[in-house]
């Protein structure tokens, strides 16, 4: 089984990390476990041309491997097999397409993320994952 968990950094995407610990612990040794860590880049792109090449793309990439510190931290206390995965772009998106390319199973997400103003005008990102996925989505509280 491969299960895709989103992280955000916040304590609900930890809860989702722990989640789905358990779950693997609890299934067998063959389920792996992805950790996603998906930043928008949308507002960052006008600047591309203003700051050296490469800049924006490390300051991305250093705030996704911020938000995995605690759970990969978690997952290699306890022995999961998993790896990570850094993204850029609109999250939910990205996540759907990750589910699709990786062949996942289940998708596990945090049900409140790390932006809540966001999530008031448009919904969070974990209901619009859950909503439009083809595989199970499992909101973690």
């Amino acid at each position: 089984m491969k299960i895709l968990v989103g992280i955000d950094g916040s304590a609900s995407s930890m809860h989702a990390a722990k989640y789905a610990s358990q779950l693997a612990s609890e299934l067998d040794d063959n389920v792996v476990i992805t950790l996603i860590s998906v930043h928008d880049d949308t507002a960052l792109r006008k600047f591309r041309r203003y700051v050296p090449k490469g800049v924006i793309h490390d300051y991305l990439r250093e705030l996704c491997e911020n938000d995995l510190k605690r759970s990969k931290k978690y997952l290699d206390k306890q022995n999961i097999r998993h790896d990570i995965m850094l993204e850029f772009g609109q999250p939910v998106e990205r996540i759907l397409t990750a589910s699709r390319q990786g062949a996942y199973d289940l998708i596990v997400l945090g049900s409140k993320g790390r932006s809540i103003f966001n999530d008031l005008l448009l919904g969070s990102v974990a209901m619009r994952v859950a909503s439009s996925s083809a595989i199970p989505v499992t909101l973690v509280k």
